[in-house]
Protein backbone atom coordinates (compact mmCIF):
# COMPACT_ATOMS: atom_id res chain seq x y z
CA UNK A 1 0.00 0.00 0.00
CA UNK A 2 1.08 3.13 -0.93
CA UNK A 3 0.72 6.99 -0.42
CA UNK A 4 0.02 7.86 -4.56
CA UNK A 5 -2.77 10.01 -3.74
CA UNK A 6 -1.15 13.38 -3.45
CA UNK A 7 -2.53 13.83 -0.17
CA UNK A 8 -0.42 14.61 2.28
CA UNK A 9 -0.57 13.19 6.21
CA UNK A 10 -0.35 14.64 9.23
CA UNK A 11 -0.45 13.55 13.00
CA UNK A 12 -0.40 15.07 16.30
CA UNK A 13 0.35 13.99 19.45
CA UNK A 14 -0.78 15.34 22.71
CA UNK A 15 1.00 13.24 24.98
CA UNK A 16 -0.79 11.55 27.66
CA UNK A 17 -4.00 14.08 27.28
CA UNK A 18 -6.72 11.27 28.24
CA UNK A 19 -7.21 11.02 31.42
CA UNK A 20 -10.20 10.08 34.14
CA UNK A 21 -13.27 11.88 35.25
CA UNK A 22 -12.27 13.90 38.42
CA UNK A 23 -14.29 15.24 41.00
CA UNK A 24 -13.01 18.47 41.22
CA UNK A 25 -14.44 19.29 37.33
CA UNK A 26 -17.13 17.68 38.60
CA UNK A 27 -16.58 14.48 37.67
CA UNK A 28 -15.34 15.50 33.93
CA UNK A 29 -11.93 14.22 32.76
CA UNK A 30 -9.32 17.07 32.10
CA UNK A 31 -9.84 16.91 28.51
CA UNK A 32 -13.74 17.51 28.89
CA UNK A 33 -13.34 20.60 31.54
CA UNK A 34 -10.16 22.28 28.89
CA UNK A 35 -11.77 24.83 26.56
CA UNK A 36 -10.71 23.04 22.78
CA UNK A 37 -12.45 24.43 20.60
CA UNK A 38 -10.40 23.57 17.54
CA UNK A 39 -10.24 20.10 18.22
CA UNK A 40 -14.47 19.96 19.18
CA UNK A 41 -14.28 21.57 15.80
CA UNK A 42 -12.51 19.16 14.00
CA UNK A 43 -13.90 16.25 15.45
CA UNK A 44 -17.29 17.43 14.52
CA UNK A 45 -16.38 17.82 10.69
CA UNK A 46 -14.23 14.26 10.66
CA UNK A 47 -14.30 10.56 12.60
CA UNK A 48 -14.05 10.49 16.01
CA UNK A 49 -13.41 7.20 18.13
CA UNK A 50 -11.28 5.05 20.67
CA UNK A 51 -7.87 3.45 19.64
CA UNK A 52 -6.17 0.86 21.24
CA UNK A 53 -2.61 1.93 21.43
CA UNK A 54 -0.87 -0.27 23.83
CA UNK A 55 -1.60 -4.90 23.03
CA UNK A 56 -2.52 -6.88 26.02
CA UNK A 57 0.33 -7.62 27.93
CA UNK A 58 2.39 -4.87 27.12
CA UNK A 59 3.21 -1.87 29.65
CA UNK A 60 1.51 1.48 28.51
CA UNK A 61 4.93 3.40 27.92
CA UNK A 62 5.44 6.34 25.33
CA UNK A 63 7.56 3.90 23.28
CA UNK A 64 4.96 1.30 23.13
CA UNK A 65 2.11 3.34 22.12
CA UNK A 66 3.74 5.91 19.78
CA UNK A 67 5.47 2.81 18.30
CA UNK A 68 2.06 1.62 17.08
CA UNK A 69 0.96 4.85 16.50
CA UNK A 70 3.65 5.08 13.58
CA UNK A 71 2.39 1.77 12.07
CA UNK A 72 4.36 -1.17 13.70
CA UNK A 73 3.13 -3.82 15.95
CA UNK A 74 4.81 -3.72 19.49
CA UNK A 75 4.41 -6.93 19.61
CA UNK A 76 6.97 -7.89 16.82
CA UNK A 77 9.21 -4.70 16.61
CA UNK A 78 9.58 -3.47 20.07
CA UNK A 79 13.32 -3.93 21.66
CA UNK A 80 12.98 -1.46 24.39
CA UNK A 81 12.65 2.20 24.59
CA UNK A 82 16.34 3.96 24.98
CA UNK A 83 18.21 2.16 22.24
CA UNK A 84 15.18 4.45 19.64
CA UNK A 85 16.67 7.52 22.09
CA UNK A 86 19.86 6.25 21.27
CA UNK A 87 19.03 6.52 17.55
CA UNK A 88 18.09 10.17 18.12
CA UNK A 89 20.91 10.83 19.31
CA UNK A 90 23.83 9.30 17.07
CA UNK A 91 25.04 7.19 19.32
CA UNK A 92 26.31 3.75 17.83
CA UNK A 93 25.32 0.15 18.29
CA UNK A 94 26.48 -2.76 17.55
CA UNK A 95 23.96 -6.02 17.69
CA UNK A 96 25.67 -7.13 21.26
CA UNK A 97 25.07 -3.35 22.93
CA UNK A 98 22.36 -2.25 25.19
CA UNK A 99 21.29 1.18 25.42
CA UNK A 100 19.55 1.62 29.07
CA UNK A 101 17.83 5.18 29.63
CA UNK A 102 19.65 7.36 32.33
CA UNK A 103 17.43 9.67 34.00
CA UNK A 104 18.04 12.49 36.57
CA UNK A 105 16.07 11.43 39.72
CA UNK A 106 15.40 12.95 43.23
CA UNK A 107 15.53 10.33 46.02
CA UNK A 108 14.81 11.25 49.46
CA UNK A 109 14.09 8.90 52.30
CA UNK A 110 14.10 6.23 50.07
CA UNK A 111 10.99 7.21 48.09
CA UNK A 112 10.93 8.24 44.58
CA UNK A 113 10.69 12.13 45.11
CA UNK A 114 10.95 13.56 41.45
CA UNK A 115 11.47 10.94 38.14
CA UNK A 116 12.76 14.52 36.60
CA UNK A 117 15.10 16.04 39.48
CA UNK A 118 13.02 19.32 39.45
CA UNK A 119 13.19 18.68 35.45
CA UNK A 120 16.94 19.29 35.88
CA UNK A 121 19.14 22.00 33.22
CA UNK A 122 20.75 19.96 30.52
CA UNK A 123 23.83 21.54 31.06
CA UNK A 124 23.70 20.06 34.67
CA UNK A 125 22.95 16.52 33.82
CA UNK A 126 26.19 17.00 31.18
CA UNK A 127 28.20 17.42 34.06
CA UNK A 128 26.97 14.99 35.98
CA UNK A 129 27.37 12.68 33.20
CA UNK A 130 30.88 13.52 32.86
CA UNK A 131 31.60 12.69 36.11
CA UNK A 132 30.36 8.87 35.63
CA UNK A 133 32.23 8.73 32.77
CA UNK A 134 35.24 9.32 35.27
CA UNK A 135 34.50 7.52 37.76
CA UNK A 136 33.20 4.33 36.63
CA UNK A 137 35.18 2.16 34.77
CA UNK A 138 33.45 -1.06 34.42
CA UNK A 139 33.82 -2.61 31.03
CA UNK A 140 31.84 -1.11 28.29
CA UNK A 141 29.79 0.99 30.20
CA UNK A 142 29.83 4.58 28.91
CA UNK A 143 27.78 7.53 29.55
CA UNK A 144 25.56 10.08 27.07
CA UNK A 145 24.44 13.42 27.98
CA UNK A 146 21.18 13.95 26.63
CA UNK A 147 18.13 16.89 26.91
CA UNK A 148 16.83 17.59 30.59
CA UNK A 149 16.84 14.23 33.06
CA UNK A 150 16.79 12.08 29.91
CA UNK A 151 20.26 10.56 29.16
CA UNK A 152 22.10 7.10 28.12
CA UNK A 153 23.93 4.45 29.21
CA UNK A 154 25.55 2.47 26.65
CA UNK A 155 26.60 -1.50 27.69
CA UNK A 156 29.20 -2.67 24.55
CA UNK A 157 28.50 -6.07 24.05
CA UNK A 158 26.31 -6.85 27.30
CA UNK A 159 26.59 -10.33 28.18
CA UNK A 160 23.04 -10.85 30.25
CA UNK A 161 19.78 -11.42 28.15
CA UNK A 162 17.60 -10.15 31.68
CA UNK A 163 17.80 -6.65 30.64
CA UNK A 164 14.11 -5.33 30.72
CA UNK A 165 13.64 -5.97 34.61
CA UNK A 166 13.72 -2.32 35.44
CA UNK A 167 10.74 0.20 36.17
CA UNK A 168 10.37 3.50 34.66
CA UNK A 169 11.16 6.27 37.71
CA UNK A 170 8.06 8.00 36.71
CA UNK A 171 5.44 4.92 37.14
CA UNK A 172 6.91 4.97 40.92
CA UNK A 173 6.25 8.56 42.92
CA UNK A 174 6.07 8.76 45.72
CA UNK A 175 7.24 5.38 46.50
CA UNK A 176 9.66 3.16 48.02
CA UNK A 177 12.21 2.55 45.17
CA UNK A 178 14.01 -1.05 47.45
CA UNK A 179 11.19 -3.28 45.73
CA UNK A 180 11.79 -1.52 42.44
CA UNK A 181 15.21 -1.59 41.65
CA UNK A 182 16.29 -3.34 38.60
CA UNK A 183 16.61 -7.10 38.91
CA UNK A 184 18.11 -10.44 37.43
CA UNK A 185 21.88 -10.60 36.88
CA UNK A 186 21.96 -7.47 35.00
CA UNK A 187 20.60 -5.47 37.04
CA UNK A 188 22.94 -6.76 40.05
CA UNK A 189 25.48 -4.77 38.07
CA UNK A 190 23.14 -1.55 37.44
CA UNK A 191 22.18 -1.02 40.85
CA UNK A 192 26.08 -0.85 41.53
CA UNK A 193 26.09 2.00 39.14
CA UNK A 194 23.11 3.73 40.47
CA UNK A 195 24.17 3.22 44.01
CA UNK A 196 27.74 4.90 42.63
CA UNK A 197 25.93 7.24 41.41
CA UNK A 198 24.66 8.87 44.73
CA UNK A 199 28.17 8.97 45.94
CA UNK A 200 29.19 11.11 42.85
CA UNK A 201 26.85 13.48 43.54
CA UNK A 202 27.62 14.18 47.10
CA UNK A 203 30.91 14.23 46.66
CA UNK A 204 32.21 15.97 42.83
CA UNK A 205 33.33 19.07 42.71
CA UNK A 206 32.04 19.94 39.73
CA UNK A 207 28.76 18.84 40.24
CA UNK A 208 28.03 20.71 43.74
CA UNK A 209 29.53 24.07 41.43
CA UNK A 210 27.22 23.47 38.51
CA UNK A 211 23.94 22.98 40.99
CA UNK A 212 24.71 26.23 42.36
CA UNK A 213 24.29 28.07 39.23
CA UNK A 214 21.91 25.53 37.44
CA UNK A 215 17.99 24.01 38.29
CA UNK A 216 17.42 20.36 38.91
CA UNK A 217 18.10 18.59 42.16
CA UNK A 218 19.58 15.00 41.03
CA UNK A 219 20.54 12.55 44.03
CA UNK A 220 21.19 10.06 41.92
CA UNK A 221 20.80 8.48 38.50
CA UNK A 222 17.93 5.29 37.39
CA UNK A 223 18.42 2.69 35.01
CA UNK A 224 15.56 1.60 32.68
CA UNK A 225 14.48 0.74 29.35
CA UNK A 226 16.95 -1.17 28.24
CA UNK A 227 17.45 -2.60 24.57
CA UNK A 228 18.97 -3.69 21.34
CA UNK A 229 19.32 -1.59 18.19
CA UNK A 230 15.83 -2.02 16.85
CA UNK A 231 15.60 -3.22 12.60
CA UNK A 232 12.41 -2.13 11.04
CA UNK A 233 11.45 -1.22 7.26
CA UNK A 234 10.97 2.54 7.17
CA UNK A 235 7.65 4.24 6.04
CA UNK A 236 8.82 4.89 2.58
CA UNK A 237 9.47 1.18 1.84
CA UNK A 238 5.91 -0.21 3.36
CA UNK A 239 3.81 3.02 2.19
CA UNK A 240 5.53 5.56 0.12
CA UNK A 241 5.14 8.15 3.45
CA UNK A 242 8.90 10.05 3.88
CA UNK A 243 8.54 13.39 5.99
CA UNK A 244 9.82 14.79 9.35
CA UNK A 245 9.07 14.26 13.03
CA UNK A 246 9.07 17.60 15.91
CA UNK A 247 9.16 16.83 19.15
CA UNK A 248 11.29 17.86 21.87
CA UNK A 249 12.25 14.58 23.42
CA UNK A 250 14.81 11.79 21.96
CA UNK A 251 12.50 9.16 21.34
CA UNK A 252 10.11 10.53 19.21
CA UNK A 253 12.64 11.51 16.91
CA UNK A 254 14.94 8.35 17.53
CA UNK A 255 11.65 6.09 16.33
CA UNK A 256 11.28 8.15 13.21
CA UNK A 257 14.61 8.31 12.24
CA UNK A 258 14.01 4.34 12.48
CA UNK A 259 11.10 4.58 10.39
CA UNK A 260 12.83 6.72 7.76
CA UNK A 261 11.93 9.98 9.04
CA UNK A 262 14.08 13.30 9.70
CA UNK A 263 13.55 15.22 12.86
CA UNK A 264 12.53 18.58 12.23
CA UNK A 265 14.37 20.91 15.28
CA UNK A 266 12.51 23.76 16.85
CA UNK A 267 14.01 25.84 19.13
CA UNK A 268 12.48 26.28 22.29
CA UNK A 269 10.59 22.88 22.58
CA UNK A 270 11.26 22.03 25.81
CA UNK A 271 9.23 18.94 26.30
CA UNK A 272 7.31 20.89 29.42
CA UNK A 273 4.20 23.69 29.77
CA UNK A 274 6.94 26.12 28.44
CA UNK A 275 7.43 24.84 25.17
CA UNK A 276 7.34 26.07 21.69
CA UNK A 277 3.79 25.23 20.95
CA UNK A 278 3.75 28.12 17.95
CA UNK A 279 7.13 26.90 16.79
CA UNK A 280 6.33 23.61 15.99
CA UNK A 281 2.98 24.45 14.45
CA UNK A 282 5.10 26.92 11.80
CA UNK A 283 7.56 24.39 11.39
CA UNK A 284 4.89 21.57 10.57
CA UNK A 285 2.87 23.96 7.85
CA UNK A 286 6.58 24.96 6.60
CA UNK A 287 7.93 20.97 6.35
CA UNK A 288 4.84 19.64 4.94
CA UNK A 289 5.80 21.67 1.53
CA UNK A 290 8.02 19.31 0.82
CA UNK A 291 7.11 16.12 2.04
CA UNK A 292 4.03 14.07 2.80
CA UNK A 293 4.43 13.15 6.53
CA UNK A 294 4.64 14.66 9.13
CA UNK A 295 4.94 13.32 13.15
CA UNK A 296 4.20 16.15 15.28
CA UNK A 297 4.45 15.20 19.28
CA UNK A 298 3.85 17.63 22.20
CA UNK A 299 5.02 16.50 25.66
CA UNK A 300 3.61 19.06 27.78
CA UNK A 301 0.16 17.45 28.84
CA UNK A 302 2.09 14.14 29.66
CA UNK A 303 4.68 15.66 32.16
CA UNK A 304 1.52 17.92 34.11
CA UNK A 305 -0.10 14.26 34.85
CA UNK A 306 3.04 13.01 35.80
CA UNK A 307 3.43 16.20 37.98
CA UNK A 308 -0.43 15.36 39.28
CA UNK A 309 -0.51 18.95 38.49
CA UNK A 310 -4.58 19.03 37.11
CA UNK A 311 -4.00 23.02 36.64
CA UNK A 312 -0.84 22.59 34.42
CA UNK A 313 -2.57 19.78 32.30
CA UNK A 314 -5.49 21.63 31.65
CA UNK A 315 -3.74 24.37 30.43
CA UNK A 316 -1.17 22.03 28.16
CA UNK A 317 -3.94 20.59 26.74
CA UNK A 318 -5.46 24.11 26.06
CA UNK A 319 -2.29 25.23 24.88
CA UNK A 320 -2.07 22.28 21.92
CA UNK A 321 -5.37 23.15 20.75
CA UNK A 322 -5.16 26.46 20.79
CA UNK A 323 -1.36 27.12 19.37
CA UNK A 324 -0.79 23.98 17.49
CA UNK A 325 -3.98 22.53 15.96
CA UNK A 326 -5.84 25.22 15.18
CA UNK A 327 -2.94 26.94 13.46
CA UNK A 328 -2.52 23.32 11.67
CA UNK A 329 -5.41 22.69 10.41
CA UNK A 330 -5.79 25.96 9.14
CA UNK A 331 -2.58 26.07 7.62
CA UNK A 332 -2.90 23.26 6.07
CA UNK A 333 -6.14 24.17 4.09
CA UNK A 334 -3.72 25.83 2.10
CA UNK A 335 -1.48 23.24 1.44
CA UNK A 336 -4.01 20.84 -0.87
CA UNK A 337 -5.39 17.72 -0.02
CA UNK A 338 -4.44 16.26 3.73
CA UNK A 339 -5.39 13.89 6.32
CA UNK A 340 -4.84 15.03 9.76
CA UNK A 341 -5.19 12.96 12.72
CA UNK A 342 -5.09 14.10 16.19
CA UNK A 343 -5.33 11.78 19.53
CA UNK A 344 -2.87 11.02 23.02
CA UNK A 345 -0.61 8.53 22.61
CA UNK A 346 -2.00 6.97 25.90
CA UNK A 347 -3.48 8.44 28.95
CA UNK A 348 -1.65 9.87 31.66
CA UNK A 349 -4.27 10.03 34.33
CA UNK A 350 -3.26 13.08 37.10
CA UNK A 351 -4.79 10.65 40.26
CA UNK A 352 -2.20 7.98 39.44
CA UNK A 353 0.95 10.17 37.98
CA UNK A 354 2.00 7.25 35.56
CA UNK A 355 0.32 5.47 32.02
CA UNK A 356 -2.68 3.77 31.26
CA UNK A 357 -3.19 1.18 28.74
CA UNK A 358 -6.56 2.41 28.41
CA UNK A 359 -7.77 3.40 24.71
CA UNK A 360 -7.81 6.94 23.83
CA UNK A 361 -10.05 9.16 21.88
CA UNK A 362 -8.95 10.02 18.86
CA UNK A 363 -9.68 12.31 15.54
CA UNK A 364 -9.49 11.52 11.90
CA UNK A 365 -10.14 14.34 9.19
CA UNK A 366 -9.76 14.10 5.36
CA UNK A 367 -9.97 17.66 3.19
CA UNK A 368 -12.05 14.74 0.54
CA UNK A 369 -14.10 13.73 3.20
CA UNK A 370 -14.42 10.42 5.02
CA UNK A 371 -15.45 7.36 2.64
CA UNK A 372 -18.05 4.25 3.44
CA UNK A 373 -19.32 5.43 6.70
CA UNK A 374 -22.85 5.24 5.98
CA UNK A 375 -24.58 6.56 9.05
CA UNK A 376 -22.94 3.43 11.06
CA UNK A 377 -21.64 5.63 13.57
CA UNK A 378 -23.08 8.39 16.10
CA UNK A 379 -21.85 11.87 14.84
CA UNK A 380 -19.05 14.02 17.21
CA UNK A 381 -19.89 17.23 19.12
CA UNK A 382 -16.58 17.60 21.20
CA UNK A 383 -13.21 15.63 21.36
CA UNK A 384 -12.90 13.88 24.63
CA UNK A 385 -12.69 10.19 25.93
CA UNK A 386 -16.71 9.93 26.81
CA UNK A 387 -17.79 11.41 23.15
CA UNK A 388 -15.10 9.22 21.28
CA UNK A 389 -16.98 6.51 23.41
CA UNK A 390 -20.42 7.35 22.03
CA UNK A 391 -19.78 7.06 18.67
CA UNK A 392 -19.29 3.33 18.70
CA UNK A 393 -15.67 3.46 16.65
CA UNK A 394 -13.40 1.48 18.14
CA UNK A 395 -9.84 0.38 16.41
CA UNK A 396 -8.61 -2.46 18.82
CA UNK A 397 -4.81 -2.68 16.93
CA UNK A 398 -3.22 0.61 17.29
CA UNK A 399 -0.84 -0.01 14.61
CA UNK A 400 -3.21 -0.18 12.08
CA UNK A 401 -4.27 3.17 12.11
CA UNK A 402 -2.04 4.33 9.51
CA UNK A 403 -3.57 2.15 7.38
CA UNK A 404 -6.67 3.33 7.95
CA UNK A 405 -5.47 7.00 7.02
CA UNK A 406 -3.91 5.60 3.93
CA UNK A 407 -7.32 4.15 2.91
CA UNK A 408 -9.22 7.17 3.93
CA UNK A 409 -11.92 5.28 4.99
CA UNK A 410 -13.24 2.32 6.44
Amino acid sequence: MNMDNGKKIVILIGDGMADYPIESLGNRTPLEAARTPNMDSVAQQGLLGLIKTVPDGMQPGSDIANLSIFGYDPKKYFTGRAPLEALNMGIEMKPGDVAFRCNMVAVENGKMKDFSAGHVESGLSKVIIEELSRSITIKGIKFFPGVSYRNIMLWEECPFRDIMSTTPPHDIQGLDIDGYLPGGDCGKILREIMKKSEDILKNSGPVEAAKKTMKGNPTSIWLWGGGKKPAIRTLEEMYGLHGHTISAVDLVHGMGKAAGLTPLKVDGATGYIDTNYKGKAAALLEGIKKCNFIYLHVESPDESGHEGNLEHKIKAIEDFDEKVVGPVFEGLKSSGGFILAIMPDHPTPVKLRTHTADPVPFIIYSSGGWRTLGGKYSPAFSYNEAAAAKTGFFINDGHTLIQLLLNEGI
